[in-house]
């Protein structure tokens, strides 16, 4: 070991000081542990709130936090999942206004809110309304959006900024993980003095990656400009009074509040320049993520600080996007000829930049970044660029080019060229083995099914099961109810998640039934929110109450289906629960019942009971199937019946029979269903472990005389990609590589891509690794 590094846990949200190896949604656990410690240095009072809910890119963050809950509760941090994200934003709202409330319990409420990118969609008029009132002195809110601008775990791509944009709440955009820390905690500090909400937009490559880095200080020293402050000071302001003085909230946020936090952005020196050259030519502005793909861009061009200075190059890095320092950004372009913007998705910096220097009197600089002066494209508004994408784009802006960039472009475009393979398949995900939806999304003959968000979407894939249409979280259904009056078909049925229905799918069901539109529901109650990690939906939500609910709306009717119907007595209603197998003929008489009606179909998760069993706190059956390939024809109506991944072609000199792979079994048991005398079942079998000393002593054997590996000198970067599917262990490989770099004294960072990993679907984790003190740029390979 060269350098003592920090490796536990608890020194990773405790310790103030020394080299970390953290993951984004570890830093975002951090951050108000951090503020917390921070506000109790200077004397304060303050409690924490943290509430939102949860999707990609930060899936994890509520699991992280409910591990985290010792470290929350010794910092006086409360973590309320939100019902849904716009309720959890007015909950936030409403802590800055606590005081309205009576005596208070603390000086002060800093909140953080947390949501992917359609959660912030659905948020904007709550998000309004907030920073409308204000922030209080104190207290201040940190909106984190994960943004998916390539659509790797989303229906399609999207980008935050505009949003926030919208509802006048600044955007601070990180590059990395220590730039979670440092920009969130300088979040909370303006949010604190200029009295607006302040958002953080975070994406796969920085919040779902991992990076070795010195933590930064503890206990920043923020400035805070007096003379931007107004007598009535800039935060919530209870003298205010609704409606009769509207236009005063609306003049303090556009004219005092938006300012105010503008300067204190430059008074904090939030934008950093990077590299200035003393003949500027080009001056590069670099927001986000783009600056990890521009900083690679230069090192793979081979260009550092003096070939910059040869090429009359300068960068400039934007932290805060949204509304933009204009000021100390132009005065370090004063000289340039042209300024180049480096930004992902829409032009917005680009575009702030423009209007700045509109009516500007002196020299006339070219601004550059979507499309050149020509109107020719650079970089792509749809998807994300790439540092090759970049380099390419720069080498094109400098006529200037002393140091030979051009043919340094065609080795890498040649090696780029040369690592292009055959295309092969994508892996496609699939249900799990023994998962509900493979019973449960299962559709009559002659009829269609709609589809939502959560693990039943991947039924759009699937032919077989009819599934042709997509909404928004909570809008399942409502395609049908305004298609329905102009359409031939009298009926469909409506797939929708427990955790879709519990956050806002009770009142898609609720518009249907006001609309008496033909539909039937198929609630599919698994007991966890598996797409996002098995996390439980939020609040008390059982099948007993959704029936009850279902018919208290006006359900027409309401049917528990479920693999063991025997556990459910009493239901409201007098309703009896079915055996799953009674499924295709509920659905029939249901499609011919007038109105609307429901399924609520009962079993757990399988990736659910699988870790629960491993737990002991879920009951393994006492049995297993095997089929016997004397008997089997190879048929495969085991497979058309079960849908289920455990049951594989066995290739045998007879043909094509069937299998049931042991490990990948979940014991669903619908494979029985086939019409097939080839099924054995066991009862009392147990797998066959390993041999654990036979390995002990083949280890010992083979290992013993083994010499330690020679590591390869790191005059660079080595760059390792792991992929395969879920469950295999590919990002525990990633970060036990990363880590063991990091204890080694190395930096090291890792990239994971998870997207539909639960479901057999492909994972990919990319570590790079470097010697200690050199900079890693872009995290992707």
């Amino acid at each position: 070991m060269k350098h003592e590094r920090i490796v536990s846990l608890d020194a990773i949200y405790n310790a103030d000081e020394g080299p970390v190896f953290m993951t984004g949604i570890q830093a975002l656990v951090r951050l108000p542990l951090m503020q917390r410690r921070f506000d109790r240095r200077r004397g304060l009072s303050t409690g924490g709130l943290v509430s939102g809910y949860r999707g990609s890119p930060i899936g994890a963050y509520d699991q992280q936090l409910w591990k985290a809950q010792k470290y929350l509760d010794a910092h006086d941090v409360i973590f309320q999942p939100g019902l849904n994200e716009d309720l959890a934003a007015t909950a936030l709202w409403g802590a800055q206004m606590h005081k309205a409330f009576g005596p208070s319990k603390v000086d002060g409420v800093f909140g953080i809110w947390y949501g992917k990118g359609p959660g912030v969609d659905r948020s904007g008029d709550a998000f309004r309304n907030a920073n409308m009132i204000g922030t209080s002195a104190l207290g201040g809110v940190l909106a984190i959006g994960g943004d998916d601008h390539a659509a790797q775990s989303s229906m399609f791509p999207h980008q935050t900024d505009g949003i926030f944009q919208s509802a006048h709440i600044p955007v601070l955009q990180p590059t990395d993980v220590s730039d979670i820390l440092t920009l969130g905690m300088a979040g909370i500090a303006m949010s604190r003095f200029a009295g607006t909400w302040v958002a953080m937009k975070t994406i796969a490559e920085v919040v779902e990656s991992a990076a070795s880095f010195a933590l930064p200080d503890p206990a920043p020293d923020f400035a805070s400009p007096a003379e931007l402050v107004p007598p009535h000071g800039l935060n919530w302001d209870p003298a205010i009074q609704w409606p009769a003085e509207r236009a005063e909230y609306e003049r303090r946020l556009s004219e005092e509040r938006l300012p105010a936090a503008i300067g204190w952005a430059v008074a904090n020196r939030i934008d950093t320049p990077i590299f200035a050259a003393r003949a500027k030519r080009l001056c590069v502005v670099t927001v986000g993520k783009a600056h990890q793909d521009f900083m690679q861009a230069l090192e793979n061009l081979g260009v550092g600080e003096d070939e910059a200075e040869a090429l009359g190059l300068s960068v400039y890095k934007v932290a805060m996007s949204w509304p933009l320092a204009a000021d100390p950004l132009l005065a370090f372009a004063k000289d340039a000829d042209e300024i180049f913007v480096v930004e992902e998705k829409a032009p917005i910096v680009e575009d702030q930049i423009k209007t700045a220097l509109f009516h500007r009197d002196g020299k006339r600089i070219r601004i550059t970044g979507k499309r050149d002066a020509d109107g020719k494209l650079l970089l792509p508004v749809v998807m994300e660029f790439t540092p090759l994408m970049v380099a390419q784009a720069l080498t094109g802006r400098l006529a200037h080019d002393p140091v030979g960039l051009a043919d340094r472009l065609k080795t890498l475009e040649a090696m780029a060229a040369r690592g292009v393979v055959v295309p092969f398949p994508v892996r496609r995900p699939f249900f799990c083995s023994g998962c509900p939806h493979n019973s449960s999304t299962k559709t009559p003959e002659g009829s269609i099914s709609g589809g939502g968000i959560g693990c039943h979407v991947m039924a759009l894939s699937v032919p077989k099961l009819k599934t042709t249409t997509f909404s928004q979280m909570g809008g399942e259904g409502l395609q049908w109810v305004g298609a329905a009056p102009f359409s031939k078909t009298d009926h469909i049925f409506q797939n929708i998640g427990d955790g879709t229905y519990q956050h806002s799918g009770l009142l898609a069901i609720r518009a249907a039934i006001a609309a008496r539109t033909n539909i039937t529901f198929k609630i599919l109650y698994n007991d966890a929110v598996a797409m996002t990690g098995g996390q439980p939906a939020e609040g008390v939500i059982d099948p007993p109450r959704i029936v009850a609910q279902l018919l208290a709306e006006g359900a027409a009717r309401v049917h528990l289906v479920s693999d063991d119907p025997g556990k459910w007595r009493d239901l409201p209603g007098g309703i009896v629960a079915a055996h799953r197998d009674e499924m295709d003929a509920i659905q029939r008489a249901l499609r011919d019942t007038p109105g609307v009606t429901a399924i609520v179909y009962e079993q757990t998760c399988a990736a659910e009971k699988r870790r629960r069993r491993k737990r002991g706190a879920y009951p393994d059956p006492d049995r297993r199937l095997f089929i016997n390939p004397r008997v089997c024809e190879g048929c495969g109506d085991c497979s058309v019946q079960s849908n289920c991944i455990a049951v594989q072609p066995l290739p045998t000199p007879d043909g094509v029979k069937r299998r049931i792979d042991q490990s990948a079994c979940n014991k669903d048991f619908s494979c029985l269903k086939g019409f097939c005398p080839s099924f054995v079942e066991i009862e009392g079998a147990v797998l066959r472990g390993p041999d654990a000393a036979r390995i002990a002593a083949v280890e010992s054997e083979r290992f013993a005389g083994l010499p330690a590996p020679v590591l390869p000198r790191l005059d660079g970067t080595y760059n390792i990609y792991i992929a395969g599917i879920g469950g295999l262990g590919v990002l525990t490989v990633g970060a036990l590589l990363g880590m063991a770099a990091h204890i080694d004294g190395s930096v090291s960072t890792v990239l994971d891509f998870t997207g539909l990993a639960q479901k057999n679907g492909a994972v990919v984790s990319q570590v790079r690794i470097a010697a200690e003190g050199a900079a890693i740029h872009a995290v992707r390979i």
